[in-house]
């Protein structure tokens, strides 16, 4: 493949999304982590709890001042490199990420303040609901966010215009209840529980291994395993959901990540492992599930699931429809309101498929005039290179179940093992903490990656949606991007590293009075120490 400007902006795009999302799923799960031990310490009113919600708090309050300097660039990156897709798509796209903006970011940045700053300046109840509406207002900013990369994914509630030459919105709720976004939010935002429960869990086990903050690392675990193991549970059904989404949305996608080549008779059975060949078109030494993929991607034994070659003589049928509708549209632009009726009949009877006609423009400037050649050509086009997407899925899905294996096992020694856990387990617990962002980023992968050749799935291809710029521009910005990040990625590990090797360092004096008091309590032993006046 040769490497051009849209090889090289799609490079720059996600090299930005994949940094700025090394700090979003931490800020979704650790939000609500703190909230969740602010109750506690509210009903409650024990100090240690106070203890631990200003700690993680502290974890938090980096990765998300982190997460807002890498997430602004973004948005600005729509409008520079994708001048294009923002014309065309604009009027649907812009609504959720406008929204973003005012009902989330908004809210979620001034609550942040408060939480950080209103300690002395709250009541107990108050500081509590601060917290809250932060964990809440993190979890609105990535609900509309996945509202738009679902309308990308399954483009419903919205038209071409033939006359602005634009997608124009026809139902908002269709946008915002979009079965695919639907799944893709709970799906995310559960991957992002998974991984504050495994970074707390894993930074709370380092410090039993040095015997440093023992009753903090204890309660620790135990909160962040029972709501690990519920995430990492939600996290595999609504991946299956996602599955189940794109049988009907996303069908050359799931067909590539099963490394599906021919159609099989139902119900299709899963392959387990396989070295996929896109130049022979099969998979050599697959070990398959029997009808695994027909229960998952259609939830029946009946129904079956289309193999690449079959999805790939669809494209070219839709090529050619789309080359009429695109001739009707030419058509229509050039007599605008004088066109005959007939002309915009065959338009609306063909316009589904126009944007297959624009997978044409990669070879031919009309698409009318593009041979047979390049008609299979945009066909083949359609079928996204397999074997990293096919990889990348069962690595992720690998890592789920390890999850849950691991959510389960600390769950276990916390509710009945008076949360003693063996050294052994404490150091895979500090070994696994990269695991969860490995597997996000499988997942944005398969997700982005398994979509194209298109920026808007069947609408827009992606050669079509970049900006004129030259190759050097693009370049600069994408070395200037990554060096940047990357500084900002040193600094939020040098951050979280310090913080976390110094430890809880607020009301300590008084939680360890507390513990001690409540430890003699439990032995039976009168209590040496006495509380403070």
């Amino acid at each position: 493949m040769e490497f051009g400007i849209v090889e090289l902006s799609r490079l720059q795009f996600a090299a930005t999304a994949m940094y700025h999302f090394l700090f979003v799923p931490l800020t979704l799960g650790l939000s609500v982590i703190v909230a969740i031990m602010e109750t506690v310490y509210v009903m409650t009113n024990r100090p240690i709890w106070r203890q631990m919600t200003k700690f993680w708090g502290l974890l938090f309050g980096i990765n998300f001042a982190l997460g807002v300097a890498t997430g602004i660039t973004m948005e600005f990156q729509f409008g520079m490199n994708w001048s294009y897709f923002s014309h065309y798509v604009g009027d649907i796209f812009g609504a959720p990420l406008a929204l973003e903006g005012l009902m989330a970011f908004f809210l979620e940045a001034t609550f942040v303040g408060l939480f950080f700053f209103g300690w002395e300046k709250l009541s107990k109840v108050q500081h509590l609901a601060v917290a809250w509406l932060v964990a809440i207002g993190s979890n609105f900013s990535a609900l509309w966010i996945l509202i738009a990369n679902g309308w990308m994914q399954n483009p419903v509630g919205a038209e071409f215009n033939p006359m602005t030459m634009r997608m124009e919105m026809t139902d908002f709720f269709a946008v915002i209840f979009n079965e695919v976004a639907q799944a893709k939010f709970v799906h995310t935002v559960s991957a992002g529980y998974v991984t504050a429960a495994v970074f707390v869990i894993g930074v709370s086990a380092w410090y039993l291994l040095k015997g440093r903050h023992t009753e903090l690392a204890r309660r620790s675990i135990t909160v962040a395993a029972a709501f690990g193991l519920a995430s990492a549970f939600s996290v595999v059904l609504l991946g299956d959901e996602s599955g189940y989404s794109a049988t009907h949305s996303q069908k050359m996608k799931l067909a590539a990540i099963e490394a599906m080549w021919e159609t099989h008779d139902a119900p299709a059975p899963f392959n387990l492992v396989g070295f996929p060949d896109q130049e022979a078109r099969e998979t050599h030494y697959a070990i398959e599930i029997p009808w695994a993929m027909g229960l998952i991607g259609t939830r029946s034994l009946t129904t079956e699931i289309a193999g690449i070659n079959d999805l790939v003589a669809q494209a070219e049928t839709r090529i050619r429809s789309g080359m009429i509708a695109y001739d009707a549209l030419m058509q229509i632009r050039e007599g605008r309101e004088a066109t005959a009726p007939e002309v915009k009949a065959t338009f609306e009877a063909h316009s589904a498929d126009l944007g297959f006609a624009f997978l044409l423009k990669k070879y031919v400037d009309d698409p009318r005039d593009a041979s047979e050649e390049q008609i299979v050509a945009a066909s083949n086009d359609t079928v996204p290179t397999v074997w990293p997407l096919f990889w990348a899925f069962r690595i992720m899905v690998g890592l789920g179940f390890g999850f849950i294996a691991t959510m389960g096992y600390f769950f276990y020694r916390s509710s009945f093992k008076g949360m003693e856990f063996p050294r052994p387990a404490l150091w895979l617990a500090v070994i696994m903490i990269p695991a969860p962002w490995i597997a996000a980023e499988m997942g944005w992968f398969v997700a982005e990656f398994g979509r194209q050749p298109w920026t808007v799935d069947g609408v827009l291809p992606t050669a079509m949606s970049v900006s004129a710029l030259s190759m050097t521009e693009v370049a600069l910005t994408l070395a200037g991007f990554v060096i940047f990040y990357t500084v900002l990625f040193i600094v939020e590990m040098g951050l979280m590293l310090k913080y976390i090797r110094k430890g809880p360092f607020q009301d300590v004096e008084e939680t360890d009075l507390w513990t001690k008091r409540h430890n003699d309590r439990l032995s039976g032993r009168p209590s040496a120490i006495q509380p403070a006046e």
